[in-house]
């Protein structure tokens, strides 16, 4: 491929995903949306509007020698079965998460990709995250010393969107929603292999797919996590909360407040003053004293890293390697299957991922 030509995307799917994408390629340079294809009429009238060329099949997409990359955005059970089609028809394909709903599935597309010789990849975009990339710094630089648990939840009030994601045939449900980004997040996080998982999923708003997930897992270097989705939570838990040997760390929501309490190793230590406690007093849950702490506001990461499509792009023009390794989303799939499982049984599972 010539470092000097612009690669044509083709969306495959152009709902609310679909249509982001749009938004997304415009922002990078060497790559443009050809066109878009989507069996709902009225979402190839909207592609139309954005300027984009609309196709009348799957087929018509692939057999457009103009095509290069097919972005799949569709409902989940369909994922791996449009990827192999595109990529044998000589296409890179990207695919929107979760990739498939079994890891097995994903090793399907992968040798369809090496057999092609094109590139196969997922949009795991929360990867560039603000408050990702926080922890991920606070926890390299060790601000808050060494890590040995971290919570990590998002929470809403809203119930399951009121689509194809109610659905178990489509994949649907929070832990394939929510939960392989929060899991992706997590597994960057540490070098460290699982030891174990405990999970349970809930069915509160009486679908036929879980409406939210509260699992553990514990690492063999002694991290211990607790990762959460609901959508029932009319009073939302923090987005992260970290402690470490020094210190900890708590980001509330996604406008990054919060803040990170660490020991004061200038002074020597004051003992806290008790306080009432219910009808006892207490000096062991009583705040540290203001002399022992010191207390600062989050502040932002620098992310030097490319954005997904400017990675894409020199990827494919052979400068960079794949941002989202098709290994590492494995590994996430593989987590989620022992989550179902752990659910399922109503059990630890104890197992090296």
């Amino acid at each position: 491929m010539n470092s000097e030509e612009t690669l044509q995307l083709v969306i495959v799917g152009f709902g609310g995903m679909g249509s982001y994408h749009g938004q997304l390629v415009e922002q990078a340079e060497g790559i443009v949306v050809r066109g878009a294809y989507d069996p709902i009429e009225y979402r190839m009238e909207l592609a139309s509007t954005r300027g984009f060329r609309t196709y009348d099949s799957f087929e018509a997409v692939l057999s457009d020698e103009e095509v290069d990359v097919v972005l799949i955005a569709t409902p989940n059970d369909v994922h791996k079965e449009l990827a192999i089609q595109a990529l044998q028809a000589g296409k890179h394909v990207i695919c929107e998460k979760p990739v498939t709903v079994t890891g097995a599935e994903l090793l399907e597309i992968a040798e369809a990709a090496e057999k092609a010789q094109r590139l196969f990849t997922v949009h795991q975009n929360r990867r560039w995250d603000e408050d990702f990339l926080i922890i991920k710094d606070l926890m390299s630089q060790k601000k808050v010393g060494d890590v040995f648990h971290l919570e990590s939840r998002v929470q809403g009030a809203n119930g399951i969107p009121g689509d194809w994601r109610q659905l178990k045939a489509y994949g649907g449900g929070m832990l394939l929603d929510w939960g392989v980004h929060l899991l992706d997040q997590l597994l960057l996080l540490t070098d460290s292999k699982i030891e174990s998982v405990h999970a349970d999923l809930s069915y509160i708003l009486g679908t036929e797919v879980d409406d939210g997930f509260t699992t553990t897992i514990k690492f063999k270097d002694g991290l211990t996590a607790v990762i959460e989705v609901g959508t029932t939570n009319y009073i939302k838990l923090p987005r992260w909360y970290v402690k470490g040997t020094e210190g900890t760390a708590v980001i509330y929501d996604w406008d990054l407040s919060g803040e990170i309490v660490t020991r004061n190793r200038e002074v020597a230590h004051v003992e806290p003053t008790p306080i009432q406690a219910g009808k006892g007093l207490t000096k062991t849950m009583a705040p540290p004293s203001e002399e022992s702490t010191i207390r600062r506001p989050i502040e932002k990461a620098e992310d030097l890293s490319d954005g997904f499509y400017t990675n894409l792009v020199s990827t494919l023009h052979g400068a960079s390697r794949q941002a989202v390794p098709n290994h590492e989303v494995h590994r996430v799939l593989t987590l989620i299957e022992t989550i179902f499982e752990s659910a399922e049984k109503n059990a630890v599972i104890v197992r090296e991922i």
